[in-house]
């Protein structure tokens, strides 16, 4: 079974930095925070399972999104 692989959406200083968990270095770094959510997307959606985790400016979670099929076997 793949494992999903997940994008972070981080503040960093003056830009917004998109880091894949497990990677060393950011996938894409943008002044936008928008154009950072879309990036992340971008690659999330080529994965066969992807995951977006957008942080707000003080760390915190403000919004995931999941792409491709869930690997669970849980109802709901």
């Amino acid at each position: 079974m793949a494992q999903r692989q997940v994008y972070h959406v981080v503040p960093g200083g003056n830009a917004w930095k998109v880091e894949k968990e497990g990677s060393d270095r950011p996938q894409a770094m943008t002044e936008d925070k928008d154009q950072a959510v879309e990036r992340a997307r971008e690659l999330a959606e080529k994965e066969p399972l992807g995951q977006v985790i957008i942080h707000k400016q003080d760390g915190t979670i403000e919004k995931e999104y999941t792409y491709g099929q869930d690997p669970r076997d849980v109802p709901g």
